[in-house]
């Protein structure tokens, strides 16, 4: 088996990681995420039509009643139509609206349902999908280094950050919406991304106490070589599907599987190249992976 030199391009991928956190960082900073409906507060509104639904012509009737800013998406099928108004409307607009759609349409429109999300219950939405994600990168460490060993947690804990705040930038710098089917992305990502970290991490060990002369650099490059077909077999698959979804799910999974694509390329490259950088950084030793020996082995190797 060739060996393939990973950790050759570690100083150019650090640079690379750098560029795409100053990106994403400043964008977050400046441009801050576009939040949805989930979060700021607002009215949702499901309409069924008799026949299929013009979204364009639907988007046009509603700007020009008055209802400027509202999110028109096909729902399940062509004939099922969710509207989304910001905050300053009231689920008391179902009627005016039912009224202003079937106006402007030759069939029958039915209201299916209307709901009002206040800005109160989006605020805590807010901060319960930042805690929810702070306490799985928490736990996620607190196992890691149960699992295997401190430099390790520490290593996936920040190729995880590397991750989510890059998906993050990106839905900031392409101005899509962030709802909570993207923080449910996100939570996914995570989880991708630590299992294929684990993986690697598990053949980084095992390499580290049965290659005894090889330095941590040439280990690690073993183990990443060993691991990259299961790696690569694992990512293509995963992203065929989702691009499937982002082209024919529809509009209500879209920014779902957007966010995917994003994480699980991004969580690839940062199981081979942050992960591994983040451990050689530490200084990862062949000690720091021995086996502990027990006080009563000790003495028994040491009788005659």
């Amino acid at each position: 088996m060739k060996v393939i030199n990973f950790m050759g391009q570690r100083k150019l991928a650090i640079l690379f990681s750098l560029v795409l956190l100053t990106v994403a960082g400043a964008s977050l900073a400046i441009n801050q995420l576009k939040w949805g409906l989930d979060f700021t507060g607002g009215t949702l509104v499901e309409v069924h039509y008799s026949e299929t639904a013009d979204l364009n012509g639907i988007r046009e009737t509603m700007d020009g009643g008055g209802y400027a800013g509202a999110v028109v998406v096909s729902f399940g099928t062509d004939r099922d139509v969710l509207i989304r108004l910001p905050e300053g409307y009231s689920d008391s607009e179902g009627a005016a609206i039912l009224a202003l759609l079937q106006d402007s349409f030759a069939g029958d429109v039915e209201l299916r349902r209307i709901e009002f999300v206040g800005p109160q219950v989006g605020d805590e939405l807010r901060e319960q999908g930042g805690l929810a994600m702070l306490l799985a990168l928490g736990l996620v460490m607190l196992y890691i280094a149960f699992r295997f060993q401190f430099k390790f947690a520490v290593g996936a804990v920040v190729a995880l950050v590397h991750d989510v705040v890059i998906t993050l930038g990106f839905f900031s710098v392409m101005g899509m919406e962030f709802d909570l089917t993207v923080l449910a992305a996100l939570l996914a990502v995570i989880g991708y991304s630590l299992n294929d970290t684990i993986v690697v991490s598990d053949r980084i060990r095992e390499n580290f106490r049965k290659i005894r002369k090889a330095d941590p650099v040439e280990v690690i490059n073993i183990s990443l070589t060993e691991t990259l077909g299961r790696t690569l077999v694992t990512s293509l698959t995963t992203l065929l599907v989702l691009i499937a979804l982002a082209l024919f799910g529809g509009e209500m999974i879209n920014g779902f599987a957007i966010a995917l694509i994003v994480g699980v390329a991004i969580g690839t490259y940062s199981s081979i190249y942050v992960a591994a950088n983040a451990l050689l950084i530490m200084g990862v030793s062949k000690e720091d992976l021995m086996i502990p020996v027990k006080e009563g082995a000790e003495q028994e190797d040491l009788m005659p």
